[in-house]
């Protein structure tokens, strides 16, 4: 069974791109949420989740499991999918 996996990102974020290129590629299941197309309220209550996450608020934030990846590192998201 596979761990959930969200990812936080924007829409014009070419590392936020590239990580759903490479989930995507290793046909991972995934939510995922494009923020800056967010507007009032709900992308208020979605910027408050990225912080509870990654406190800089900075994109793509990865959450696969209980870890929190920061930034489009395929070495860390392949070890915490177990690919």
């Amino acid at each position: 069974m596979q761990v959930p996996v969200k990812i936080y990102t924007l829409s014009t974020c070419s590392h936020c791109k590239a990580t759903k290129k490479f989930l995507n590629d290793c046909r991972v299941q995934y939510e995922f949420e494009d923020v800056d197309l967010l507007q009032g309220e709900e992308r208020a209550a979605i910027l408050e989740d990225v912080r509870e996450f990654n406190p800089r608020c900075s994109f793509p934030t990865i959450i696969i499991g209980d870890k929190v990846i920061v930034g489009y590192k395929e070495k860390e998201i392949k070890e915490a999918l177990g690919l």
